[in-house]
C-alpha cells in the first residue's frame, strides 16, 4: 500500500498581509493630515471673509443692536435717555398713525407685489412669443428702464404727471372723463391707490426681465408635448410656463415685498405720508419720528418691529421656493 507524503508547511509572510497591516498602520497618519489641512483651510477661508464681515458688523450688525436697545429708552437723540419699557412698542398697536402706516405697507404689497408679478408672467409670456429682433429687444428695454432710473427720479416726474394739469388728467380730459380728473397725491381716498400705481411701473420691467430670464431656461421639449397633446396657448402657460417659473417667482416676490413694506423714497418725494396719513408708511414715519420729532426711542422700536415683520413674511414664501 503506497503511503501519502505530506510535504512539510513552509510557513512565509504574504505580501497581501503586508500590505494591509502597512495600511492600516498608515490609516491614522493619513486622517490627521487631513484634518489639519482642513482645518488650516478653514482658518485662511475665515481670513478671507474677516474684513467683510468685520464691515457687515460695524455697519449692520451693531447699529441693529443699538435700535434694539434704543427701542426700550425715551431719548431724543441729544439728551440723556430714560427708560420706557415696553412703552414704544405698545404705541406701534395702540396709536393709529403708527398701526395705519403699517396696514398701509400691507396694501401697497398689492400695488408692489401682486400687480407687477401677474402683469409681468403676461408680458413674458407675450415677449416669448415674438420673434427676436428689434422689437422684442426695445420691448424689454422700454419695460426695465423704470428699474434702473432712481426712484428720487421717478417720484418727481409721477408728482408732475398726477398734478391738477399734469399728463393723467390731461389724458382723462382728451377723451371725455373730466369728471374723473382730480389732484391724485392731495385726495383723501385715491393718494395711497396714486403712489401704488407709480410701484406698479417700477416694479413691473424687473419682474417681466426675471421672468424672461426663467422661460429661457425652461426645457422646449416640454411645451413640444404640450401642443402634441393638443394644449392652446392658455393651457400650454398653465400646465408648462407657471410650474417651471416658481423659483423666479418666489424671487420677484420676496424682492417686491420687501420694497412694498420698507417702501420710502417714492412716498417721500410725492406726498410725504399726506395727505393727513392716508399714505403714510413705516419708512416715512420712522424718518419723521426721529429727525422732524425727536423720538427716536419710538423710530427705533418702529424700525425693528418692521425689520421683523418684513423676515415674518419672507420666510414661508422662502421655504416655498425650497420645496420640490
Amino acid at each position: 500500500m503506497a503511503s501519502i507524503v505530506v510535504p512539510p508547511v513552509v510557513h512565509q509572510d504574504s505580501p497581501t498581509a503586508d500590505r494591509s497591516s502597512a495600511s492600516a498602520a498608515t490609516q491614522p497618519v493619513v486622517r490627521r493630515r487631513t484634518a489639519r489641512q482642513r482645518r488650516r483651510r478653514s482658518w485662511s477661508a475665515l481670513l478671507w471673509v474677516a474684513p467683510a464681515f468685520g464691515m457687515y458688523a460695524v455697519f449692520v450688525l451693531f447699529p441693529m443692536a443699538q435700535s434694539v436697545q434704543y427701542s426700550f429708552y425715551d431719548w431724543d437723540g441729544i439728551g440723556p435717555a430714560t427708560p420706557a419699557g415696553l412703552d414704544n412698542w405698545k404705541a406701534i398697536f395702540t396709536r393709529p398713525e403708527l398701526l395705519n402706516s403699517v396696514l398701509h405697507a400691507f396694501v401697497l404689497i398689492l400695488f408692489y407685489t401682486v400687480l407687477p408679478v401677474g402683469l409681468g408672467l403676461v408680458a413674458a409670456a407675450l415677449i416669448r412669443e415674438l420673434r427676436p429682433g428689434a422689437f422684442s429687444t426695445t420691448a424689454r428695454v422700454v419695460l426695465f428702464i423704470p428699474q434702473v432710473l432712481p426712484l428720487v427720479a421717478a417720484g418727481i416726474a409721477w408728482t408732475w404727471m398726477y398734478s391738477s394739469n399734469g399728463l393723467v388728467n390731461q389724458v382723462l380730459r382728451a377723451v371725455g372723463l373730466d369728471q374723473l380728473t382730480r389732484a391724485w397725491l392731495g385726495d383723501f381716498t385715491f393718494a395711497l391707490p396714486a403712489v401704488g400705481v407709480i410701484g406698479v411701473w417700477v416694479m413691473l420691467g424687473f419682474c417681466t426681465v426675471l421672468l424672461l430670464a426663467g422661460i429661457g431656461k425652461i426645457d422646449p421639449a416640454l411645451y413640444e408635448a404640450a401642443r402634441l397633446d393638443g394644449a392652446g396657448r392658455i393651457s400650454e402657460f398653465f400646465a408648462v410656463t407657471l410650474p417651471g417659473l416658481r423659483r423666479e417667482i418666489v424671487v420677484c416676490t420676496t424682492f417686491t415685498i420687501i420694497a412694498a413694506l420698507a417702501s420710502f423714497d417714492v412716498i417721500q418725494i410725492a406726498t410725504q405720508g399726506g395727505p393727513g396719513y392716508q399714505t403714510m408708511v413705516p419708512g416715512v414715519q420712522i424718518y419723521r419720528l426721529t429727525f422732524l420729532q425727536q423720538h427716536v426711542g419710538q423710530a427705533s422700536a418702529l424700525a425693528v418691529f418692521l425689520a421683523v415683520l418684513v423676515l415674518v413674511v419672507i420666510w414661508p414664501i422662502q421655504r416655498l421656493g425650497r420645496e420640490k
